[in-house]
């Protein structure tokens, strides 16, 4: 039988609770882009007509491994969001200002 979240949680120590939450916390700061619409609780339907596409078209989009900064602005815009460019080295980040529009 299934056993409720909150029963599960309760039994795991704090160590395993903390980890827990450091993992949930690494996955909300990276994620596919299917992944960070659905979160956003967007359809792709929803998403299409904000950038007067079609559907398939975001499916497609979000399948890429490699796309135009512009296209990829346009679709975090489409969310809601800004699109940064970091650069990051041993030494620390660097925002790339040449993409920002």
């Amino acid at each position: 039988m299934a056993k409720k979240f909150a029963e599960l949680q309760a039994r795991m120590t704090p160590e395993s609770r903390a980890n827990a939450e450091r993992l949930f916390q690494q996955h909300l700061k990276e994620m596919p882009l299917h992944e960070l619409r659905k979160a956003r609780e967007l359809s792709q339907e929803t998403l299409a007509k904000t950038l007067h596409v079609n559907q398939a078209a975001i499916s497609r989009m979000e399948r890429r491994t490699d796309m135009y900064i512009s296209t990829l602005r346009n679709y975090i815009r489409a969310m809601g969001g800004e699109l940064e460019i970091i650069a990051t080295f041993p030494e620390g980040q660097v925002k790339i200002e040449n993409f920002a529009n």
